[in-house]
């Protein structure tokens, strides 16, 4: 009986092991990046583009697969106000999302595209901007309950993004919001396709990055411990399909998603006191 016992014992301690080593620690991020807020990978050269939030340089840089800082570029005609991520289009040029906004204030929301022949350049410039603001939004700021503003993860789909909202309202109940802004230079319209719930607790749940995966079928949605996972959604319906969460037993200032393949996911996370500041690999099941 006493054997019987220890195995079962033996069996649920690996079990633990096993679910709480689901994220794969790739390397440390550099010392040089130490708000990194949103991440893109390119398969083909094995390339992590990423950038830092407000108050940092209006650079984006290339790691390599050691972690390595291989490529930095300055944007010349680009100011980060608060880049929150950064995501690629089929043709792999590069996009910049300034539009975080924490006060809900700002009316100075913006995209900024670099193409992709500038990506071997140490200094290069947006090929074009897009402005937008959000319908709903008649005061800045609104009320406490309605800090419904912020985002901090967007991805490019069939020449529109998406942007998903990081709700900071008074009694924050993880109602998300998606918007569709056209692909095209100038000023644009947002518009809100739908809205989604995750759970209730802020610090479990707000949303700090987006991605989709190469193949279309898998958008998934960072927060500090949680990954949310749509999937059999129809066009741009994603918040329509099957959601899914998934606890990543791992508690960090967890910033950017990108899909590696379609079945794998890199994260990065800032370092917050002796926690973070690294690039983990996340592999789905199915």
């Amino acid at each position: 009986m006493k054997n019987y016992i220890a195995l079962i014992v033996a069996f649920i301690l690996l079990a633990c092991q096993q679910d709480s080593s689901v994220l794969k620690t790739l390397y440390p991020l550099p010392k040089k990046l130490k708000e990194v807020s949103g991440i893109t990978y390119f398969p083909e050269t094995g390339m992590l583009w990423a950038l830092e939030d407000s108050g940092n340089a209006n650079k984006i840089y290339g790691l390599n697969a050691q972690g390595e800082i291989a490529k930095t570029i300055t944007i010349a005609n680009a100011t980060n106000i608060d880049w929150e991520d950064i995501t690629k289009d089929k043709a792999g040029n590069l996009y910049i999302g300034d539009f975080g906004n924490n006060d809900n204030i700002r009316k100075d929301l913006c995209i900024y595209r670099i193409d992709k022949s500038a990506l071997g350049k140490e200094n290069a410039v947006s090929s074009y901007k897009i402005s937008f603001a959000y319908p709903e939004q008649k005061d800045f700021p609104p009320k406490k309950t309605q800090m419904f503003y912020d985002v901090e993860g967007f991805f490019e789909f069939k020449n529109n993004f998406y942007l998903f909202t990081k709700n900071r309202s008074k009694n924050f109940d993880g109602t998300a919001s998606i918007y569709k802004i056209p692909n095209a230079a100038g000023t644009q319209k947002a518009t809100l396709i739908g809205t989604f719930k995750t759970c209730s607790n802020y610090n479990h749940c707000a949303i700090t990055s987006a991605t989709i995966s190469p193949d279309m079928k898998k958008v998934v949605v960072l927060c500090h411990d949680k990954l949310v996972l749509f999937q059999g959604f129809k066009g741009d319906n994603f918040h329509k399909g099957t959601q899914t969460e998934i606890d990543l037993d791992h508690f960090s200032q967890k910033e950017a998603v990108a899909f590696k393949d379609n079945k794998t996911l890199l994260i990065a996370d800032e370092k917050t006191k002796k926690v973070g500041g690294k690039v983990y690999e996340f592999t789905f099941k199915k």
